[in-house]
């Protein structure tokens, strides 16, 4: 008796194979780029603590945490800033944090600003985002509550 192999067997075999290899290779490419290396940021020129809370009329209302002034209001689609408290949202309900604390908006020395939930630890670099997109946050720095606008 001979034992050789059919063609099958051996296009099944590589098939295997090749998803094995693919496999470790994904699993690797995962690890890596959860350790991959993040410089330190600049040092903070402004730090303003907000709230942003939902209202009614589906707007975002933005309350400085200190004064409990509200600073300013978004209103309509304001997609990117939208997507960005959402992002941040999410990870609280995750860990089951309520809404109470602030969020951090961060200016540093370097001009970049970041957003950051320090009762989670994540952060978003807004000028990752671009200009335009950064520029939405960057009005909330602003000090004079009567300054509020509607967008």
């Amino acid at each position: 008796m001979s034992h050789s192999s059919s063609p099958l067997m051996t296009k099944t075999s590589v098939l295997a194979l090749a998803l094995g290899a693919f496999v470790v290779f994904a699993t690797w490419v995962t690890q890596q780029s959860q350790q991959m290396v993040r410089y330190p940021d600049a040092p903070a020129a402004l730090i303003k603590q907000l709230r942003f809370e939902d209202r009614a009329d589906g707007s975002i209302a933005v309350v400085d945490y200190q004064t409990k002034q509200q600073v300013d209001v978004i209103t309509g689609e304001a997609g990117f800033v939208r997507g960005a408290l959402r992002t941040l949202a999410q990870e609280r309900k995750r860990r089951e944090i309520g809404s109470e604390p602030p969020f951090e908006l961060i200016a540093r020395q370097d001009g970049r600003l970041t957003l950051a939930d320090p009762s989670t630890g994540r952060m978003i670099d807004l000028e990752s985002f671009g200009v335009i997109n950064s520029q939405h946050f960057a009005r909330l720095l602003r000090t004079d509550a009567n300054q509020i606008q509607q967008r």
